[in-house]
């Protein structure tokens, strides 16, 4: 009998489908993937598994019983647990304290003890063991809240676990410590249902595969029974022949001064001694495992930190130490952050108002006016093609794919030489990546010069003409040509490869 089965299921906002006549079943003891695009329905159908909205019609049964939930503590008493892409931590809260909220386990506030032991405990078994967990969660990397927030669910001790971009803030390392821990679950019985943008992550890990497309479940399929061409295929209803885009025009000229070069670098322990150089025109990488410097190093190159020693120079010229001066036309760095939603955006203000953000201290600069920085952000805008009502339509309100291409946009607007990224892709589908792919191309090919930073390996191998592996703060290889495969830069980010090339 399945653990969830979905008849004819609908559900609509304000008269607009999200889910159109769902037949959908979800078994015990597997692990079950959901692939889409945003808008192809899959948050509608978590919110409707954890118990967040009520179907317009159809029926909802567990192991043949039928249900219908009016609240998330209904669902939990089913023993049905979801993770959603945007975490649900306190900021203010102890790691400790964020596990155990969920099942309301202590009174009057109080944590116990044995809480507390499970707590680590869970954890532990996610990977995160050296997390502190008496330091508030506002002090964590975004990869390390992650862990908090699979650690939590883990707590809850689920029979049906919804898992919605549980890893895409995860390195290589990380994802595999929590598959390990989803094939625990599932040999216990447990269901699982997996949403993820990364292919090769359900490649691995999935044994049953759905696609949803516009609000409908277009497919179910044993997993490795269709290729990737056409998977994505049934995503978005159209074969993406070049997701990774070729180079536009010739690889950048080695022998051309750099644009950036980056000579013994120190902000200990955090980063140590980091030597590099970037071209323009070259997509250089930075990949590691978590917490190995390479974040830290796009956010020194930026001024976001003071007590940085070593050298860094544009042109020849030091670096100013500040983000205000970094965005001017010299030296021209622009830094895209991880966090979108809480670093990159301001989600109340306007479309239009956040495009104007990154110039809004140079001469002319729009908010409401007309220059040449909102020229080009509305061309940015147009290459990405942005899905929106209008301009003056709040930033939040758009799906978390079109409000990265906002987020990259408002920093085309004033023209960057040097354009700093950190992982722009997490948590995006498969055709927002594919274009941002070729925008990123397209501004290599202009002579934009790129730092890439990202958790996605194929990512790194695909677009970037180097990438620079960092362990325990410094640069531990530099892979580019044929070294630069996944095998490679796996075991180099594990420290299992020595050297590489200039």
């Amino acid at each position: 009998m399945p653990v969830v089965e979905l008849t004819a299921v609908s559900k609509a906002y304000g008269g607009v489908p999200a889910l159109a006549d769902v037949d959908f079943r979800f078994e015990s003891g597997r692990i079950h993937a959901v692939l889409g695009e945003n808008g192809a329905g899959k948050s509608t159908l978590m919110k409707l598994l954890a118990g967040v909205v009520r179907p317009t019609a159809g029926t909802m049964a567990i192991d043949g019983r039928p249900v219908s939930f009016s609240s998330p503590r209904q669902a939990k008493a089913e023993r049905i647990v979801c993770m959603f892409q945007e975490l649900s931590l306190v900021p203010d809260l102890t790691a400790t304290e964020n596990i155990v909220l969920a099942p309301s386990d202590g009174r009057f506030g109080f944590v116990r003890r044995r809480s507390r032991g499970r707590a680590a405990e869970m954890l532990a078994r996610v990977g995160g063991e050296r997390i502190r967990l008496d330091l508030p969660i506002r002090h964590l990397s975004l990869a390390d809240k992650q862990l908090v927030e699979i650690a939590k669910a883990l707590y809850c001790q689920p029979q049906l676990l919804i898992l919605d971009e549980a890893t895409s803030a995860l390195t290589a390392d990380q994802v595999e410590r929590v598959f390990a821990v989803l094939r625990e679950l599932r040999a216990d019985g447990v269901g699982i249902l997996f949403i993820s943008h990364r292919l090769h992550e359900v490649d691995t890990i999935a044994d049953t595969v759905s696609v949803f497309r516009n609000g409908r479940h277009v497919d179910t399929f044993p997993a490795g029974t269709r290729s990737r061409d056409e998977v994505v295929a049934l995503m978005v209803g159209q074969r993406l022949t070049e997701f990774y885009p070729a180079r536009e025009g010739p690889p950048p000229d080695k022998d051309a001064p750099p644009i950036l070069a980056v000579d013994h670098l120190a902000w200990e322990p955090e980063i140590r001694d980091v030597t590099l150089s970037l071209r323009p025109g070259e997509i250089l990488g930075v990949a590691g495992l978590d917490g190995q410097g390479q974040q830290h190093v796009l956010q020194a190159l930026f001024g976001l930190f003071k007590g940085v020693r070593g050298s860094m120079k544009v042109d020849g010229r030091e670096l100013p130490q500040s983000p205000h001066l970094a965005k001017r036309p010299w030296p021209g760095l622009a830094l895209v952050p991880e966090d979108r939603k809480t670093e990159g955006l301001i989600l109340p203000m306007s479309i239009e108002d956040n495009l104007g953000l990154a110039a809004l201290d140079r001469q002319g600069s729009f908010l409401g006016g007309t220059s040449q920085e909102e020229a080009r952000a509305r061309e940015a805008l147009n290459a990405f093609d942005l899905v929106y009502r209008s301009m003056e339509q709040p930033v939040g309100s758009l799906s978390g794919g079109n409000q990265q291409k906002v987020a990259i946009a408002k920093w085309l607007a004033i023209a960057p030489r040097v354009l700093l990224l950190m992982d722009p892709t997490r948590g995006i589908d498969v055709r927002t990546k594919a274009q941002i792919y070729r925008v990123l191309r397209r501004l290599a090919a202009g002579g934009m010069a790129i730092i890439l930073q990202s958790t996605d390996h194929e990512e790194m191998v695909h677009l970037c003409d180097r990438v620079c592996v960092f362990y325990r703060g410094s640069v531990n290889a530099t892979l580019e040509g044929d070294s630069l495969t996944s095998e490679r830069l796996v075991a180099a980010c594990l420290n299992l490869v020595e050297g590489a090339t200039a």
